[in-house]
C-alpha cells in the first residue's frame, strides 16, 4: 500500500500521522492524568478550617430563592455565607432579610448604588472577599446548588496542609432535555477535562467561579483582581492564573463537591456566555495559549484532513487505521472521564460531537478575543 503513494499523497498522510500523534499526546501525557486520576485519603484533621461562602448577587431573587439554602444548611461546624447584593432592583434585598432571620451564618452586604468604575462581578465579589471573616473562602454563583450538605467540607478537607493556597472543583450544569443542553454539557465537560488534567501536570491555569476556593490571604497579597478590572470576566480564570502553581494548588472530584447551574435555555444566550468567558484567553501565559491553542489547532485539523484524505481518494484502509489510534484512545480517557465528572449521559454524544465542536471553536475563540466587554447583567 505504502509503495502504491505518490509523493504528495505520501507527504499528506504524513502530516496526518503527526497530527494524530500531538492528539494522543495531549490524550496519553495530560487527559490521562485526570483519567486515571487516584485521589488522596480524606484529612483526618480534628478541627477543619472555618470558612466564608462568598456569593456576588445582582437581581437574582429567584435563583437565590432556590440554591441558596443548599449553601446555607451545609453540614460543616464553622461557616458563613457572605452574600454581596450589588445594586439589586428586584426583591432580593427582601428575601436576603426574610433568610437572616432564619440562618444566623448568613451575612449580607449591600451595596446600595451601582457603580460604574469596573465591569463584570469582580467588584462586588472583592467587597465579599475582604467582608468574609475566615481565611479559607469558597465561591459560588446565585444560580448554583449544591449537590450535598458535604460541599463545603469536601473542599475545605484540603486546607489541612499549609501549602494549600486554592483549591479548584468542578462545576457542571443541570441536565435538562434537548440538543443545546448536551452541547453546553459537553462543553463544560471538554473545559473541565482540560484545566483539571493541566493542573494535575502542575500547571494551573484557570479555575470555575462557580466552585472554586482560595485563601483570602492569598487574595490580599495580591491586590485581588487589580492586574485584570478592565476584564469584566476573568475573577475566576485570570486570578488563578496569577496565584495557582504546582506547589500550592489541589483539586477536588468527588460528587458531594460538585455545584450545579442552570444552563442557557437559548442557543444565542449561550454563543454570547461562551465568546464572553472565551474573552479572557488573550490573557493567559503565553505557554498556556501555545499549549491550549495547539490542542484546538491539531483537533481541528484532524477532522479537516480525516475528511479530506477519503475524499481525495488516499487508501481508505490507511487513513481509517490512522484515524483508529485516536478514537480508540478518546473513547478510553473520554469513557473514564465522564465517569469521574458524573457526566456518563455525555460518552457517546462526546465521541458524535467532538468533530463538529472542533470545527466550531476557533470562530468562538476568535470572536471571543474580540468581543467588546459588557457591564454585569
Amino acid at each position: 500500500m505504502i509503495q502504491s503513494l505518490s509523493t504528495l499523497e505520501f507527504i499528506l498522510l504524513a502530516i496526518f500521522a503527526l497530527i494524530v500523534f500531538i492528539q494522543l499526546t495531549y490524550y496519553w501525557v495530560v487527559f490521562a492524568r485526570l483519567a486515571f486520576f487516584k485521589p488522596s485519603k480524606s484529612s483526618t484533621a480534628e478541627t477543619p478550617p472555618p470558612v466564608s461562602v462568598v456569593i456576588a448577587a445582582r437581581n437574582e431573587y429567584y435563583n437565590l430563592n432556590d440554591n441558596l439554602p443548599s449553601i446555607l444548611e451545609q453540614e460543616y461546624p464553622d461557616y458563613e455565607v457572605v452574600v454581596v447584593n450589588h445594586a439589586s432592583d428586584d426583591d432580593t434585598d427582601l428575601l436576603l432579610k426574610e433568610f437572616k432571620l432564619k440562618y444566623s451564618h448568613l451575612k449580607v452586604v449591600t451595596i446600595q448604588q451601582d457603580l460604574n468604575f469596573f465591569k463584570g462581578k469582580k467588584f462586588p465579589l472583592s467587597i465579599g472577599i475582604r467582608e468574609a471573616k475566615n481565611d479559607v473562602l469558597l465561591l459560588t454563583d446565585a444560580d448554583c446548588k449544591a449537590s450535598s450538605p458535604h460541599w463545603i467540607k469536601s473542599m475545605a478537607t484540603h486546607y489541612d496542609s499549609i501549602k494549600t493556597q486554592v483549591v479548584l472543583a468542578y462545576g457542571p450544569y443541570e441536565r435538562k432535555k434537548g440538543l443545546l443542553n448536551l452541547i453546553i454539557r459537553y462543553d463544560t465537560f471538554m473545559v473541565g477535562m482540560q484545566y483539571l488534567s493541566f493542573a494535575l501536570m502542575g500547571k494551573p491555569y484557570m479555575g470555575v467561579g462557580r466552585n472554586l476556593s482560595y485563601r483570602k490571604s492569598l487574595f490580599m497579597q495580591h491586590k485581588g483582581f487589580v492586574s485584570h478590572y478592565g476584564i469584566s470576566s476573568g475573577d475566576d480564570d485570570l486570578f488563578i492564573r496569577e496565584v495557582a502553581n504546582k506547589r500550592n494548588t489541589a483539586i477536588e472530584l468527588s460528587p458531594e463537591s460538585f455545584v450545579y447551574s442552570k444552563p442557557k435555555t437559548s442557543f444565542i444566550e449561550w454563543l454570547k456566555q461562551k465568546k464572553r468567558h472565551l474573552s479572557t484567553s488573550k490573557a493567559y501565559k503565553p505557554a498556556i495559549k501555545f499549549l491550549l491553542g495547539l490542542f484546538g489547532l491539531t483537533q481541528f485539523l484532524f477532522w479537516i484532513m480525516f475528511v479530506g484524505l477519503l475524499l481525495v481518494g488516499i487508501d481508505w484502509r490507511i487513513v481509517t487505521g490512522i484515524f483508529a489510534l485516536r478514537f480508540v484512545t478518546q473513547i478510553i480517557v473520554h469513557k473514564k472521564v465522564t465517569g469521574i465528572l458524573r457526566e456518563q449521559s455525555l460518552f457517546l454524544f462526546s465521541l458524535l460531537w467532538e468533530g463538529v465542536y472542533s470545527l466550531i471553536m476557533p470562530f468562538l475563540t476568535l470572536a471571543g478575543i474580540f468581543t467588546k466587554q459588557s457591564k454585569w447583567k
